[in-house]
């Protein structure tokens, strides 16, 4: 058997009766397996469509798109698929296109495969090219890569990969979450640039609520935005959804947690540098914060940079910066005889001479905490090298 007849085409559909049919032919056409997923529709579409060698199945009520597509995938896992190709039911994708998506997943058949709409010979489509940037601007935020058209509901989806992520949206927004959360998990997004056609407006019954909607679309992007940021690893789904764990009492085993993630040494010794470094300053109150947003600016590990930081927690290191700060400034070491004046000093003295330390503390910081990081960001970068040999080794 085939890559070709271990994929599946599908076609989600709630209330789009005017290129429903047109639609399916077409598909049968350049492909044989053909199911539809009836979201509620009314009235419900398997009688224009009984003729038609295809498999249709109904939710009885509006369930949303991201559902309906669950519900095709988990049908044709039953039956043996390994992907299915999703296109829009309202006549704006070219079925003709099919083959050339094939030809991507029988290339990369571990990515989420991508039809890039081509809107040049478009006429009407601004507010289409206006939410495709808007989109494509928060995943490469959320995920550090490029995705070209990351609304088009032209796309290949390898079964497994559906079957382990774990995405809260059920509508518009299941499209943009499941691709966010398949990069954070390890696999691919290919590209492949296709036609698209915007049927006339007595043919095209839009159910996007451009008020309740794109809210819904405000509060995912915000919701994957933090997410990007918070210091935990996300679900591998090339490597069977395993977990990663990270602690400072299992170096060992933290570091081969995070190579499993995707992370190569050289990026792992990066994030303990930064975290090191950003750990050591007299970032008061806010060092966890500033190590997410560099790290995350930077594309380098947050875990790592954020575990690496706890190493410079008081009272060792920053009484080392201290003392460097100190000796940079006057060329002596603070000793206690020198904080004999505390005694008699009223409490306004004493937050000045918190606010001296704190200026020496940074002093001491640029040089120890450069130190610091260079030393265990080379340390890092050899264990992780070894790890990385010895597990491809096996």
């Amino acid at each position: 058997m085939s890559a070709t007849e271990h994929i599946a085409v599908v076609i989600p559909v709630f209330n789009q009766p005017h290129r429903l049919r047109e639609v399916v032919c077409r598909c049968l056409k350049v492909h044989p397996w053909v199911l539809v997923v009836d979201d509620g529709s009314d009235p419900a579409v398997l009688p224009s469509l009984e003729d038609l060698p295809v498999r249709v199945f109904r939710h009885e009520v509006n369930r949303g798109k991201g559902t309906a597509i669950l519900t095709a995938a988990d049908h044709l896992r039953q039956e043996g698929a390994t992907h299915m190709i999703t296109l829009d039911a309202d006549g704006q994708h070219y079925p003709e296109d099919v083959p050339r998506v094939i030809d991507v997943v029988s290339r990369h058949p571990e990515a989420i495969v991508i039809g890039v709409r081509n809107f040049k010979s478009v006429k009407g489509a601004w507010p289409s090219r206006f939410g495709r940037r808007f989109s494509n601007f928060w995943a490469w935020v959320q995920t550090g890569t490029r995705v070209h058209d990351i609304q088009s509901g032209f796309r290949a989806y390898p079964l497994f990969a559906l079957e382990h992520l774990r995405c809260r949206s059920n509508g518009y927004g299941f499209e943009v979450e499941v691709v966010v959360r398949a990069l954070w998990g390890g696999l691919g997004v290919r590209t492949v640039d296709v036609r698209v056609h915007y049927p006339q407006p007595r043919y095209r019954n839009s159910h996007f609520d451009k008020i309740r909607d794109n809210l819904r679309l405000t509060l995912l992007n915000t919701h994957l935005t933090l997410r990007a940021l918070a210091p935990w690893p996300h679900r591998q789904v090339a490597k069977g959804g395993v977990e990663a764990s990270v602690s400072l009492r299992h170096p060992l085993r933290s570091i081969g947690a995070l190579l499993s993630e995707r992370a190569t040494p050289r990026e792992l010794a990066f994030a303990v540098a930064l975290g090191i470094f950003l750990g050591a300053l007299p970032l008061i109150g806010c060092h966890t914060l500033i190590i997410l947003v560099a790290a995350a600016l930077l594309r380098l590990n947050r875990v790592a940079a954020v575990v690496a930081s706890q190493l410079c927690m008081p009272p060792v290191v920053p009484a080392l910066c201290i003392e460097m700060g100190f000796f940079i400034r006057y060329g002596r070491f603070l000793t206690l005889s020198g904080l004999q004046d505390l005694k008699n000093a009223s409490f306004l003295d004493v937050g000045y001479m918190g606010l001296q330390r704190l200026f020496e503390w940074l002093l001491g910081a640029l040089v120890v905490g450069t130190v610091l990081a260079l030393v265990l960001g080379l340390m890092t970068f050899s264990v992780a090298r070894i790890l990385e040999r010895s597990r491809r080794a096996r």
